[in-house]
């Protein structure tokens, strides 16, 4: 085959085995993957691939090494729940972007950062952080929160993540859940207490009682973080802003020489 495949991977995590990973799906096509990434590294990926089914090859194009972007890209999907009333934010298996963007830096965390901005989902650099996490991720989200303290944040959680925060010694304010009664996270969200949101749901019934507070965080712009990787990249752009006086725009042509 020449010209452009593209391979979906899944890795499964196994605690005897450790990590296996599986290609899922393998397309001859072009995905949206592959603009993103000629944009990150200048390198006009479609056009090469169209030129070699042609019959050139590689070392003719000049390509004979791997391009290496000369700053850090991030790509973040653009998700429109504000726009379907009654929906969740919460991520499954299904597709529900509608769009994509890309933030480009010299580090990694003021590069997510604008990419989350370019989506719609603006970070902040104070105020107050809500957490929420099953039991299996609550000693995981113990450096996050320390980080997000460090930054300048105030701690906000439910009791048993709050128990958890304290016994690490982290300073935490407790707050009721949406079912356990008022005032609760949900009027927390709504009365503008709460700057980001870090809620990690396993389980239906986990799934079911925190949607309101997902649904109260969309409709008053609260940004939310529904994984562990996400909060603490989430935490990295943090920090990059607040060592910004303004985030500023470049342009890829002033980045990448023309090919």
């Amino acid at each position: 085959m020449r010209g452009l495949i593209n391979l979906q991977f899944a890795v499964q995590v196994d605690p005897e085995l450790g990590e296996r990973v599986f290609i899922i799906e393998a397309n001859p096509r072009a995905s949206r993957t592959v603009p993103f990434v000629a944009k990150a590294t200048g390198v006009p990926l479609a056009k090469i691939a169209s030129q070699l089914m042609a019959g050139r090859t590689l070392a003719e194009l000049g390509l004979t090494s791997e391009p290496v972007p000369p700053l850090q890209t991030v790509k973040e999907a653009v998700l429109p729940f504000k726009r379907f009333p009654g929906s969740d934010t919460l991520l499954g298996p299904e597709m529900r972007s509608t769009g994509e963007v890309m933030g480009i830096a010299p580090g990694f965390g003021l590069a997510y950062a604008k990419a989350e901005l370019a989506a719609g989902e603006a970070l902040p650099t104070g105020g107050t952080v809500f957490l929420s996490t099953h039991d299996r991720d609550k000693e995981a989200l113990i450096p996050v929160a320390r980080r997000l303290a460090e930054e300048g944040f105030a701690l906000m959680a439910t009791s048993g993540t709050a128990q958890v925060l304290a016994a690490a010694g982290l300073a935490v304010d407790s707050v009721l859940k949406v079912h356990e009664g008022r005032p609760n996270i949900e009027d927390a969200i709504r009365s503008g207490l709460i700057q980001l949101i870090v809620n990690t749901p396993i389980g239906r019934q986990a799934v079911h009682d925190d949607r309101y507070l997902r649904r109260a965080a969309l409709d008053y712009s609260v940004p939310t973080v529904t994984t562990l990787a996400a909060a603490r990249a989430a935490v990295e752009a943090i920090a990059a802003l607040q060592q910004q006086d303004q985030v500023e725009v470049t342009a890829l042509q002033d980045i990448h020489k023309p090919w």
